[in-house]
């Protein structure tokens, strides 16, 4: 199979790949056809947070850097006339432009004293508002990663609002996945695959541990197909994909948010016609952070995401040079398009590494006329991990349109 767009132009690279690891491409496109592109790196030879903003006036032929930001796991988004990056350093932080990205406001935080988590995942609007979603730490009960604590947190701001205000936004209410699924009940799902303590790590193999199932990494999605199930004749309803974390792969974690009458957002799980509640999906790559879009044109969602191969291999006997779980693979990023975000077709294989280390994943992406540009989180045989790589790749799928069938 030929990939869609393996060729790429590199934005960022690590001057030190064994202490300076590159992650959290975001992207957005301005009205004037510029695209925006933030990202964050870490590791032991980065002190403090450190986020990037480049922009792009060649569709992303080149890259002039316009600055850094004191925070990380951000995105880029446009309200209105003004550019915004949102991301956090433990509270919410944002920053604002009102000259398409070249000069900027300092740091305004939105929170006091939280613990926030997410991704570039995407941005959605609707109602005269941009909603997004961010991730908010609960408890500090978990002794490792806590996925299982976090909250996915719809918010909302009227784009003719300055959203560097607290006052302007609106949050969902809180709703935590060890709150929502009682996993020492699921059964028939084969969920969890691994874990069964829900506040630590378990050894699956020597130097492979599993943490606590959870959701993260949270996009946001309406249905306006009066005929979809989840449709919602008012626009009140608004769905939330998340990546779930439980050592299986080809599923997401849902929730949806109602916004009341008095504006207020409730976070709660979704139903099927039989009664049921419903909180896994079928998702190609869902096991690890994906994006998702909707195309106006083509009246499709689009699903960005990494392809599992070998989930199924023990433990014990995946290569040195795999990362972490046996679901944990990074090195293809593949495209999918779907009606109704449960049926999904396969559109192509973006990109793939020659190995396990030379990940493509963690990617984000942004409709530009016919065309897709995405970004992606990337490594090369000099990357310290698959999870951790030196640098951040930018491609383009050429009149993806023309992928539906």
């Amino acid at each position: 199979m030929r990939t869609l767009a393996d060729e790429f132009i590199k934005i960022y690279e690590s001057s030190d790949p064994a202490s300076i690891f590159c992650y959290s491409p975001g992207i957005a496109r301005l009205a004037s056809g510029r695209l925006v592109v933030t990202m964050d790196i870490g590791g032991p030879g980065v002190h403090g947070p450190c986020g990037k903003i480049f922009t792009s006036d060649d569709r992303g032929k080149s890259w002039t850097h316009r600055g850094d930001f004191p925070f990380v796991h951000a995105r880029p988004f446009v309200a209105g006339r003004s550019l915004y990056v949102l991301g956090h350093d433990g509270d919410l932080m944002v920053i604002r432009s009102d000259n398409e990205g070249e000069d900027w406001t300092e740091p305004a935080v939105l929170t006091r004293g939280e613990q926030w988590h997410q991704a570039p995942c995407n941005v959605h609007y609707a109602n005269e508002s941009v909603y997004l979603v961010m991730e908010k730490h609960l408890y500090h009960k978990i002794e490792v990663w806590g996925v299982g604590e976090l909250a996915p947190i719809l918010m909302r701001g009227r784009t003719d609002a300055d959203l560097t205000r607290t006052e302007n936004w609106t949050f969902a209410s809180e709703l935590a996945f060890c709150d929502a699924v009682p996993a020492e009940k699921l059964n028939y799902f084969g969920v969890p695959f691994f874990h069964a303590d829900p506040q630590r790590y378990i050894d699956i193999a020597p130097g492979r541990g599993c943490a606590p199932a959870g959701w993260l990494e949270t996009n946001v999605v309406q249905f306006t197909d009066p005929d979809h199930y989840w449709h919602d004749p008012r626009g009140r309803t608004f769905h939330l994909w998340m990546r779930t974390h439980t050592g299986g792969s080809g599923y997401a974690a849902i929730a949806k948010v109602v916004e009341q009458d008095d504006g207020s957002m409730i976070t709660m799980l979704e139903n099927v016609p039989s009664g049921k509640q419903v909180v896994f999906v079928p998702c190609p790559g869902g096991q690890m952070k994906f994006h998702m879009i909707y195309d106006e044109v083509s009246r499709l969602y689009w699903l960005l995401s990494t392809q599992p191969t070998d989930s199924m291999t023990r433990a014990e006997r995946l290569p040195a040079d795999r990362y972490n779980l046996p679901n944990n693979e990074r090195s293809r990023l593949q495209l999918h398009y779907s009606r109704n975000c449960i049926d999904w077709c396969f559109a192509g294989l973006v990109a793939a590494g020659p190995s396990a280390r030379h990940s493509r994943h963690y990617a984000s992406m942004v409709v530009d006329g016919e065309d897709l540009h995405i970004l992606s989180r990337s490594g090369d045989e000099q990357a310290f991990s698959a999870h951790n790589g030196n640098f951040i790749s930018f491609h383009t799928v050429a009149n993806f349109r023309e992928l539906v069938y």
